[in-house]
């Protein structure tokens, strides 16, 4: 399917997400200008069609929308820093899709607004399946023209796109749904312990989980115990990862007077882990080391 409006479109960060989310811009038909600093990401999408880059600011100067997907708040700065201080076209929009505080997203519309940018923050949900389906959903931050500039961009890539209010509610969304996200998989845990424990099937007790009052998206998507939910084999999310988004909750939580002590009790628990060397296990594996007494925080 090729986009009627195709676009030159430059793509900064081609890790499991943003590699899948710049081929699903090219088989639309746009025409892609990208950066990683690996090599074999970069060699992947040129072999698709897309035209690499060693630095940020040659892309972005190529470019009418520039997308970033990057790990955290220090690399997305200093990206960002790098284009603003060798300049770019002026109508550029910039959408950076990386999780970030609210802040660092509102301090990036003004800088590059100074410089005659436009700017939204863009976080996803729906990990890599959905990067790879193009059928993530988007949290969109910024001036509504602006979205509606980007939307039909935006598809290309997501089936739910939706518009959050001004620069920095995307990022506030995205904070919000994961922290959710991290409580809910140490709830789900410690309940599928506990019914195991007490001789249930874990199959038989995760049916009438997920037909009860109990059910979330993580009982049902993203159970923790092997062999129930498919997500779990396919969408890993390292505990640093996920530690990290709470700690940007905690920040954003004390900068606004909001009371989230299950959040806290979250992070608590998740930075214990990784001091205990586990950062780098699926966030769910929480229930692995309660099922095997090897849970401590």
């Amino acid at each position: 399917m090729l986009q009627r409006n195709a676009s030159q479109i430059g793509f900064i960060g081609l890790g499991n997400m943003g590699g899948h989310m710049a081929s699903n811009l090219i088989k639309f038909g746009h025409k892609l200008h990208v950066y990683d600093i690996s090599n074999k990401a970069c060699k992947d999408l040129e072999t698709k069609g897309a035209v690499v880059y060693s630095k940020t600011s040659d892309l972005a100067k190529n470019s009418e929308f520039v997308f970033s997907m990057l790990p955290n708040n220090s690399v997305v700065d200093a990206s960002y820093d790098e284009i603003i201080s060798y300049g770019f076209n002026k109508p550029t929009i910039f959408i950076d899709s990386s999780t970030i505080s609210p802040k660092l997203a509102k301090s990036l519309q003004k800088r590059i607004s100074s410089k005659g940018g436009r700017f939204l923050d863009a976080p996803v949900s729906g990990g890599v399946p959905g990067a790879e389906q193009a059928t993530l959903t988007f949290m969109v931050g910024g001036f509504e023209n602006d979205f509606k500039t980007v939307e039909r961009i935006l598809q290309c890539m997501g089936k739910r796109i939706i518009y959050c209010g001004s620069h920095g509610m995307g990022q506030a969304a995205k904070l919000c749904n994961n922290m959710m996200l991290a409580i809910s998989m140490l709830g789900v845990s410690e309940t599928m312990n506990l019914a195991v424990r007490q001789g249930l099937s874990p199959k038989v007790f995760a049916e009438i989980l997920n037909s009860s009052t109990g059910r979330c998206w993580t009982s049902e998507f993203y159970n923790p115990v092997p062999g129930i939910s498919p997500l779990t084999q396919t969408n890993k999310v390292p505990i640093s990862l996920i530690n990290k988004d709470l700690e940007l909750v905690a920040n954003v939580a004390r900068s606004v007077n909001s009371p989230i002590p299950m959040g806290l009790l979250t992070h608590k628990i998740y930075s214990s882990l990784i001091s205990q060397g586990l950062g780098g296990r699926d966030f769910s594996d929480v229930y692995d080391l309660m099922e095997k007494e090897n849970f401590s925080y």
